[in-house]
């Protein structure tokens, strides 16, 4: 039996267990001394580079069999990849195009993008990018069916928490990865968007990374967006968006949700508009799981980030469209701290409302959110102000499991852990 195989068996066996234990969380009864900020860290160009040596190289999911390959050169190259299912045999090859974009005195290199495929799901693809032989990659594609693992990380920066983080997710055998917003933090400062794709690069060009935006991607520009548009870009064509900042894709039984919370979202606004269209497109029998992600959190009882309109109004706004869509999971950034929610609809416990995570302790150099607000709201189950990461397992249809792990002094630590069950299984929450 192969890898694969073992692995899929292992996971249908732990899902006869999800049965007994849906719902039920370990919560973590250890304490640390957290860790303080930490300076952002540079990761600059390799020194036997030349200006047409693929750089700052990450891949994305386009449709339900393609992949989107983007990399940055110093010189204007080919914007061609070719790949193969061995190494080194480029059987095919695609072309795509080249971009770059102007920011005050700053000018970024050259941005290719191309679209490869279609392609076998769960298959690892070797490839090379543009006409510089030097170096060579592979990704592999996402399962087409259950079971599928998503790292799920926000407001990653570029420090030594940061590195810390991105270790252990390189550790977590994931198929794709889930990011909420605030990639960079490079805050108008251009070259810090360069450091930065290098890197995430070791993990962002071996599996699809999923992204959508948060504040510190605004930016003081004209428009704004200018380097995160650029430089990530996601499919959001495919699922009818006009814009980078809203998307939504499909892949495994899981419908995958992204909102912009700094473009306009009120009921008259594209996006309001895209959201209704996109979650009555939904069919439940193929996508059983139903997953959004936001920068700015709806539910928060952190003293961070407490009264703002991205937050306040968005939810004011949307909260009913996903509760009434029976949306799994909400995932969000921003604050820089862990917090899980019970299921939940306007700010009360409702078993047909999604749960609530935020994320945002990726690594960021502006530290913890450490104060929050007591006595704890009986709807907030868990929340620490820790770096970490998260992930989801959807086993099958009707169960996932999801963990959060600590950056404990280097370490991974497993300190949440949940069995979750799709609400389009539970027979009273049925639409």
């Amino acid at each position: 039996m192969g890898l694969v195989s073992q692995r899929r068996q292992l996971l249908l066996t732990v899902s006869i267990l999800a049965v007994c234990l849906a719902g039920f969380s370990f919560p973590s009864a250890v304490s640390y001394r957290r860790p303080p900020s930490r300076p952002d860290v540079s990761v600059s160009r390799r020194l036997d580079d030349d200006g047409s040596t693929p750089q700052q190289v990450h891949i994305s999911m386009v449709g339900a069999d393609k992949m989107r390959i983007s990399w940055i050169t110093d010189d204007q190259t080919p914007a061609t990849v070719a790949y193969g299912t061995s190494p080194g045999d480029y059987a095919k090859s695609a072309t795509g195009t080249t971009s770059s974009y102007q920011f005050d005195v700053y000018k970024s290199g050259q941005i290719h993008e191309v679209v490869i495929g279609p392609l076998h799901p769960d298959t690892v693809y070797y490839y090379r990018c543009g006409g510089n032989s030097a170096r060579k990659f592979s990704f592999k594609t996402a399962p087409s069916a259950f079971p599928i693992k998503f790292a799920i990380v926000g407001d990653l920066g570029q420090t030594e928490h940061t590195n810390s983080t991105l270790q252990h997710i390189s550790e977590a055998n994931y198929d794709m990865l889930l990011l909420p917003g605030d990639l960079s933090y490079a805050d108008s400062w251009q070259p810090r968007w360069d450091s930065f794709g290098q890197m995430m690069e070791p993990l962002a060009s071996q599996r699809p990374w999923m992204v959508t935006q948060g504040n510190h991607e605004v930016e003081i520009s004209t428009p704004p967006f200018t380097a995160y548009n650029a430089r990530w870009r996601m499919p959001f064509e495919d699922s009818g968006s006009t814009s980078n900042l809203y998307y939504s894709f499909s892949v495994a039984g899981v419908h995958v949700v992204m909102l912009g919370s700094y473009t306009d979202f009120d009921p008259s606004s594209a996006q309001y508009k895209w959201l209704q269209s996109d979650l009555a497109r939904v069919d439940r029998t193929k996508t059983p799981w139903l997953v959004v992600l936001i920068h700015a959190p709806w539910y928060n009882t952190n003293k961070a980030h407490q009264g703002e309109t991205e937050s306040v109004d968005m939810k004011k706004y949307m909260e009913s469209l996903l509760y009434n869509a029976r949306a799994d999971v909400v995932f969000t950034g921003h604050v820089h701290a862990y917090e899980r929610f019970t299921r939940v609809y306007e700010d009360q416990a409702d078993d047909c409302g999604p749960i609530h995570i935020t994320v945002g302790d990726g690594g960021n150099r502006e530290g913890l959110a450490t104060k929050y607000i007591d006595p704890q709201l009986e709807i907030s189950i868990f929340r620490e102000a820790s770096f970490g990461h998260g992930e989801l397992e959807v086993v099958n249809a009707t169960h996932a499991l999801w963990t959060w792990h600590r950056n404990d002094d280097g370490e991974d630590v497993v300190s949440d852990s949940l069995w979750i069950k799709s609400i389009s299984s539970v027979d009273n929450c049925k639409v």
